[in-house]
C-alpha cells in the first residue's frame, strides 16, 4: 500500500500533459485583448505608462519570434490595464469619503 501512492502519483504525473508552447496565434490574441483594455483605460483617463511599456515589450518579442514571452507579456500587460480601470472606477466615487467638510 504504501508503495503503491508513490507509484500511481508518479504514473499520474507522467501521463499529464506537458504545456504547450504559444504560437502566433495565442499572442495575437493576447496583444488584441491587452491593448483593447489598455484603450478603455486611457479612455478613462488613467492609463498607466508601465501597461504601454509591457505592451512594447511583448511586441518586441514577438517580432524576434519569441511568442512564449510575447504571450506572457501580453497577458501581464492585459491585467495591468485592467487593474488601472477598476483604480479608476473605484475611485471616481470614493474621493469624496476623504473631502474635507
Amino acid at each position: 500500500m504504501k508503495r503503491s501512492l508513490p507509484l500511481a502519483m508518479l504514473l499520474a504525473f507522467g501521463l499529464a500533459p506537458a504545456a504547450r508552447a504559444a504560437n502566433e496565434a495565442d499572442y495575437k490574441a493576447a496583444y488584441a485583448t491587452a491593448e483593447a483594455a489598455s484603450k478603455e483605460a486611457a479612455g478613462l483617463r488613467n492609463q498607466w505608462t508601465v501597461t504601454v511599456s509591457t505592451l512594447a515589450a511583448a511586441r518586441k518579442a514577438a517580432d524576434g519570434g519569441d511568442f512564449d514571452r510575447a504571450t506572457a507579456a501580453a497577458r501581464e500587460a492585459e491585467a495591468l490595464a485592467k487593474a488601472s480601470i477598476f483604480q479608476a472606477t473605484s475611485e471616481k466615487e470614493a474621493w469624496k469619503a476623504m473631502e474635507i467638510r
